[in-house]
């Protein structure tokens, strides 16, 4: 593919705008740790919010749903769809006191609300688990997209795309810490944004679609468009919506959808001015990430089963390709190859864009945890500001290089999303009730991540065997791994002895101002449950008003109104 001057000049633009803008933030991020990791606690929610959800706009998103709708259709989509009800139960129970703890990283969590060694183990080892291991797995799935991004474009091999796609991004990283990286995410979330809906109003007109209403009603898309599952077909709706909903949102840690909030949307909350702040960010977050960015890429998805129907084509496409690389979420990558000059310039920033702003973060994130949780509590208590920040950019670094080299090992993106549900399969209850449940303590915790790890290992062993051990389907492997790792915490709950009620109280005092842990809590319920048909009336609305099922629509945007309205009125009660 050749690309014009017009499209060089906008990238170009771009890697510029990002470098400066590290540059400029370079020297106040520096003064100190807390202004590395959470630009000194003074950001509005409207930035954070929009930082939250441009980090899950990863470069392999777009292929990973447009995957999707080619193997199991729109309806498939509800294996993350489900994470709606985990984040909002976030914003209405957990933003607030995650902010109130006034901590640094959410790691740092366990020796507030537990006491002694084991509770100093439980951060160190979940510093180096989350931080660097899970880590780089997460950020290995995102080199991934660049490098099939990479060779359909540029024609780039694995390694060229590696190394291209990261080395800006670890710059500006490693300079302007948690201010250079939302600030970035600010203008990289709105030229993603703009690119992929201007890409599929695009794509749906090409002479080979036709429009809207030819790509639809096209037979390639048969039992592909609808929103739910065929519920005549247990095979079809128990994996695609019910494990979703009944299991997996409240019983899975998933990175940006955990479970009472962690990872950097807590890393987020704790940068917000107040409680207020840090309750909005993330609710814009869910309205974002749910109701406004799916359709774009479900409309790219659905004509890429036009001009490739099957994997076969998309090999005939792109012969030199590594074959272990061709799968669906390919196919994302190569309608781009469709667009013309301008346009194509746009949507190769919005991508890198995209790339970029999770990729930043991550590496923000997990150095946070490698510099406060690890070096910083266990290998030198006493190191000065400037000595942290310095060991928060080596890991940066470190980070950046292991993910790139995992990258090339890995095939697919749904492959490495549905590993990181299993790692993080039965834990989820866990963290949810962590806060309320005084008996839980740091052995709760580590039975918990080795019981969910070993599983998963297994599972995802005797999935690369030639002649697997057993024949389980991915959803069931899913709910078998919550039901033992649940089983293994609560059990080894019950057999340990709760923290020392000194710290228990210490713990309520800070966080829920003396022991109140529920106030007003019939509105902070009907708030959660409101703010989920609201949202998923609009991405349901929108869904139905591209389909011209325009009664639907108006109804699901009218249940979306009346959602609003109630939020607004008793948003000060939902919110104490």
């Amino acid at each position: 593919m050749v690309l014009e001057a017009i499209d060089w000049s906008i990238i170009i633009t771009f890697f510029v705008i990002s470098l400066l803008i590290g540059l400029i933030v370079a020297k106040q991020s520096g003064k100190s740790s807390e202004n590395f990791f959470l630009s000194g606690r003074n950001m509005p929610w409207w930035l954070l919010g929009i930082s939250m959800v441009a980090t899950t706009f990863a470069a392999d998103t777009p292929g990973l749903v447009a995957g999707i709708v080619r193997k199991d259709g729109v309806s498939g989509n509800w294996v993350w769809w489900a994470f709606l009800l985990t984040g909002l139960l976030t914003v209405f129970f957990y933003a607030k006191l995650w902010r109130k703890s006034n901590i640094t990283t959410d790691l740092e969590f366990y020796e507030l609300r537990y006491d002694g060694k084991s509770a100093a183990f439980l951060r160190g080892f979940r510093a180096i688990y989350l931080g660097v291991v899970f880590n780089i797995v997460i950020m290995a799935t995102v080199c991934l997209a660049a490098i099939k991004i990479g060779h359909v474009l540029f024609d780039f091999s694995a390694i060229e795309a590696i190394l291209i796609a990261c080395s800006i991004t670890v710059l500006y990283s490693m300079l302007g810490g948690l201010k250079g990286v939302l600030i970035t995410d600010f203008i990289q979330f709105g030229i993603a944004l703009a690119g992929s809906i201007w890409a599929s109003i695009y794509v749906i007109n090409m002479p080979e679609i036709g429009g809207l209403e030819a790509l639809i009603s096209h037979p390639n898309l048969e039992n592909k468009i609808s929103i739910f599952p065929d519920f005549t077909d247990p095979s079809n709706y128990i994996p695609l919506i019910v494990i979703p909903l009944a299991v997996q949102w409240w019983s899975v840690w998933y990175p940006g959808a955990e479970p009472g909030g962690g990872g950097y949307i807590v890393q987020r909350m704790l940068a917000a001015k107040n409680e207020k702040h840090a309750t909005l960010a993330s609710l814009l977050f869910n309205v974002m990430h749910y109701a406004v960015r799916p359709w774009p890429w479900i409309i790219i998805g659905f004509a890429s089963l036009i001009i490739y129907p099957n994997i076969s084509s998309l090999a005939e496409a792109y012969p030199d390709l590594n074959p272990s690389f061709i799968k669906n979420d390919l196919a994302y990558a190569a309608m781009l190859s469709y667009l013309p000059a301008g346009l194509l310039g746009l949507i190769i920033t919005s991508l890198i864009a995209a790339f970029m702003s999770t990729i930043s973060t991550h590496l923000n994130w997990g150095s946070s945890y490698v510099v406060n949780d690890f070096y910083a509590r266990f290998i030198n208590p006493n190191a000065s500001d400037k000595k942290k920040v310095m060991i928060g950019r080596l890991s940066t670094i470190v980070m950046m290089v292991l993910a790139g080299l995992l990258a090339l090992k890995l095939e697919e993106a749904k492959e490495a999303f549905d590993l990181l549900l299993q790692i993080g399969a039965g834990t989820g209850l866990l963290f949810i009730l962590r806060w309320f449940w005084e008996r839980i303590n740091p052995y709760s915790e580590i039975s918990a991540m080795i019981s969910s790890f070993a599983i998963a290992c297994l599972f995802f062993l005797n999935s690369k065997l030639d002649e697997a051990w057993f024949s389980i389907p991915t959803y069931w492997e899913l709910v078998i791994g919550v039901i033992i790792t649940t089983l293994v915490w609560i059990i080894t709950t019950l057999l340990t002895s709760k923290p020392k009620q000194k710290t228990l109280t210490k713990f309520n005092e800070l966080i829920f101002d003396g022991g109140q842990k529920l106030i007003y809590l019939k509105y902070k319920l009907a708030a959660f449950f409101i703010a989920t048909i609201g949202i998923y009336a609009v991405l349901f609305g929108t869904g139905y008003w591209l389909y011209a099922n325009y009664i639907l629509s108006s109804i699901a945007f009218v249940i979306a109104i009346l959602s609003s309205i109630f939020l607004i009125k008793y948003w000060k009660k939902i919110t104490l």
